[in-house]
């Protein structure tokens, strides 16, 4: 399949299943998640940002799926996205809240290329701050929320991003049965939210009172 049916197709699917999300999203909107695509699949054979997948299973696993923590953001919030890779979830998060600024932080320095690219190419250059840095090295930025979507080591490392997120912030995870089972293992409190169209897959809320 060419880029530009690829492209066609992700418009389809996202007009299709955005409601079973419980989302709207602008024509604008539409257009820079298309272009966001559009970019992602150039550098994808390069640096591995996503699995290879269909544009069906790019809109809904990857676009789709990240958009739901935009209903767990209030207007204005601050957020720090750890292991921001190919941009999910918060590029998406961007550019259909505005309102939202975020701090990427990713360790490898040709995602991070990767991921300025696309913060200008999808004009939210302005909502966004790059650390090309993994999160151990850095001190958590002043924000109101943590997400985290994809982490190598991801489960043997959740007890140290909480750890590591600032006081009296919710982190938002996205993860399975093995990301609840050091959760609770941890003695960690959280809410647990089953994604559309999955079986196994959460978002995880942990609110950090200390």
């Amino acid at each position: 399949m060419k880029t530009f049916e690829q492209v066609e197709k992700l418009k389809q699917v996202l007009l299709q299943q955005m409601g079973r999300y419980g989302l709207e999203m602008s024509p604008d909107a539409l257009e820079r998640l298309s272009s966001y695509y559009e970019l992602l699949l150039t550098w994808n054979d390069r640096l591995h940002l996503v699995a290879p997948c269909s544009p069906e299973e790019f809109a809904s696993r990857h676009i789709l799926e990240s958009l739901i923590l935009v209903s767990h953001l209030p207007h204005g919030a601050k957020v720090a996205d750890v292991g921001s890779g190919g941009g999910l979830p918060i590029l998406p998060c961007l550019i259909t809240r505005p309102d939202l600024t975020a701090t990427l932080i990713e360790s490898s320095q040709r995602k991070a290329i990767f991921l300025r690219e696309a913060l200008n190419k999808t004009a939210t250059a302005h909502l966004a701050t790059i650390v090309a840095r993994s999160f151990e090295e850095v001190t958590a930025p002043a924000v109101d929320f943590v997400t985290c979507r994809a982490l190598d080591r991801f489960v043997q490392k959740a007890s140290r991003l909480i750890e590591w997120a600032p006081v009296n912030s919710s982190l938002l995870l996205f993860g399975g049965e093995g990301l609840i089972d050091q959760l609770q293992h941890a003695g960690v409190r959280f809410s647990k939210l089953l994604i559309p169209n999955s079986e196994k897959r959460f978002l995880l809320s942990v609110v950090k009172p200390f």
